[in-house]
Formats: C-alpha cells, sequence, structure tokens
C-alpha cells in the first residue's frame, strides 16, 4: 500500500509550526492551542444551553404553573398587564430553568480549561468550592422554596383580608420576587463555604470569628428583619439556621486550619 506523501515544511500553516516547536520543545500547549481548547468548550456549554431552552420552550407552560401553584395556595389570582407579559415570564422560566441545568457543565468546563495548569493541591481546593459551592447554594434555593416563601406569601396575603383589597399580582412581577428570594437564600448558604476560602487565604480564622460572633448574630437578625415580612415568627425561622450557618463556618474554618497545621508540622519533619 503506497504511502501518503509526507507534507513539506513549506506547505505548513503558521498555526502548525507553532505547535510543532512547542511539541519539541516540551508538549506545552502553545496559545493557539488554548484559544481553540477555549473555543471548543464555550462551544459545547452554548450548544447544550440551546439544546435545554429548546426542550424546556416547550415545558414552559408548567414550569410557570409550578411557581404559581404555591401563590395560589394562599389565595393569590393572577393578572398580566401587558398583551406579550405571559409569553415573557414563559420564556423566563424556560431560560432560568435552562440555565441552573447548564451550571454544573459551566463549572466542569471551567475546571477542565484550568486542570492542566494547576497544581494537585489547587485542583482539591478546586474542586471543593465548586462542588459545595453548588450543593449549598441548591440547600439555600430548597429552604427559601419550602420555609420562607410559604411564610411569606401567607403573611403578605393576609394584609388584605377584611378590606376591599384582592390580591390580583402581575405575573411578572410574582416571578420576579421569587427568583430574587431563591436567589437571596442561595448566596446566603455560601457562608460557610465564603468563610473556609478566606481562612485558606488566611484573611479569616476561627479565633476572629469567635470573637465577632456577638456581632455577626445582631447583623443576621437584622437582615433577617429586612428580606422577612414584620412579624418576629418569619424572622427567628430566616435568622436562626443564618446562625447555625455560621456555627457551621466556625467548625469547617477550624477544621482546615487543624489540617493545614498538620501538613506543615509533616513537612518540617
Amino acid at each position: 500500500m503506497a504511502k501518503s506523501p509526507r507534507k513539506p515544511e513549506t506547505a505548513l500553516t503558521a498555526e502548525e509550526r507553532q505547535d510543532k516547536e512547542a511539541a519539541q520543545k516540551g508538549g506545552s500547549m502553545p496559545l493557539t492551542g488554548h484559544l481553540k481548547e477555549l473555543r471548543n468548550r464555550i462551544a459545547v456549554v452554548l450548544i447544550t444551553f440551546v439544546a435545554c431552552n429548546v426542550v424546556l420552550i416547550t415545558r414552559a407552560q408548567v414550569i410557570v404553573g409550578f411557581l404559581t401553584d404555591m401563590g395560589a395556595a394562599y389565595g393569590y389570582k393572577f393578572i398580566y398587564i401587558s398583551p406579550s407579559e405571559l409569553l415573557l415570564q414563559q420564556f423566563k422560566a424556560a431560560i432560568t430553568a435552562s440555565f441552573i441545568l447548564c451550571v454544573p457543565l459551566i463549572l466542569y468546563e471551567i475546571f477542565a480549561f484550568m486542570k492542566p495548569g494547576l497544581t494537585k493541591k489547587e485542583k482539591a481546593g478546586i474542586r471543593f468550592g465548586l462542588i459545595f459551592g453548588v450543593v449549598f447554594f441548591a440547600a439555600g434555593v430548597f429552604f427559601a422554596y419550602k420555609i420562607v416563601l410559604p411564610f411569606m406569601l401567607q403573611f403578605l396575603i393576609k394584609q388584605g383580608q377584611g378590606t376591599d383589597y384582592v390580591a390580583s399580582v402581575s405575573i411578572a412581577n410574582y416571578i420576579s420576587f421569587l427568583l430574587l428570594i431563591f436567589t437571596i437564600f442561595g448566596f446566603i448558604f455560601e457562608m460557610p463555604l465564603v468563610s473556609v476560602i478566606l481562612s485558606r487565604l488566611g484573611i479569616l480564622t476561627p479565633k476572629i470569628m469567635r470573637k465577632i460572633r456577638g456581632g455577626a448574630i445582631v447583623a443576621i437578625f437584622v437582615v433577617a428583619a429586612i428580606i422577612t415580612p414584620p412579624d418576629i415568627f418569619s424572622q427567628v425561622m430566616v435568622a436562626v439556621p443564618m446562625v447555625l450557618l455560621y456555627e457551621l463556618s466556625i467548625g469547617l474554618c477550624i477544621l482546615f486550619q487543624r489540617r493545614k497545621q498538620a501538613a506543615q508540622a509533616e513537612e518540617e519533619d
């Protein structure tokens, strides 16, 4: 079988010559290679995101219905005040759901792109941050859905009882309200992860966190009072988990500090 003629050196493109020179020098990927990889990873994310949108847009009414059922259970009536409002909210729900489904893929692609240039410890640290970041955020959204929003919606609709006012809420305002609460509690539940990262960077220590515990608890109750209806029960329902998250943050910082000290002691020996 005849071999295909070898491509002459002069026929190589500039990119191919750079790749060949990089391989001869030690196999490191040139800038063009990094740009190709970045382009491919972005393309994977965009294609997946578009595919999710195409699928979920056909189920947008179900998603919006799932969100409005929570309010309807407490007596809210939903309206739309412009011809396109309901359709736009269905698109918004589909896009938001698509983004949520693509978050693990986005984080994986970011990590995979950075991975070749990271040390073993850096890889472990980033894996920890990504995994627990998603877990804590999801826990915050679940807490808001199961605990916070039912109390908020029930309290707010009671303000119209015994009056001539009817809770006819714009579908756009209602969905925006839900997404805001979900986002707030998602980020609130990132407190332990942020504390661990600051502790690893040497900015925050368990000693400091214990010292400011009193002030932190007061601040937590102030925040809870701002983001919940003005009744003490709702504030306590929100503040108590936040205080527990603060205590969890202290415990995690102590754990990682001890591991760091043990690793340093082994290196010295």
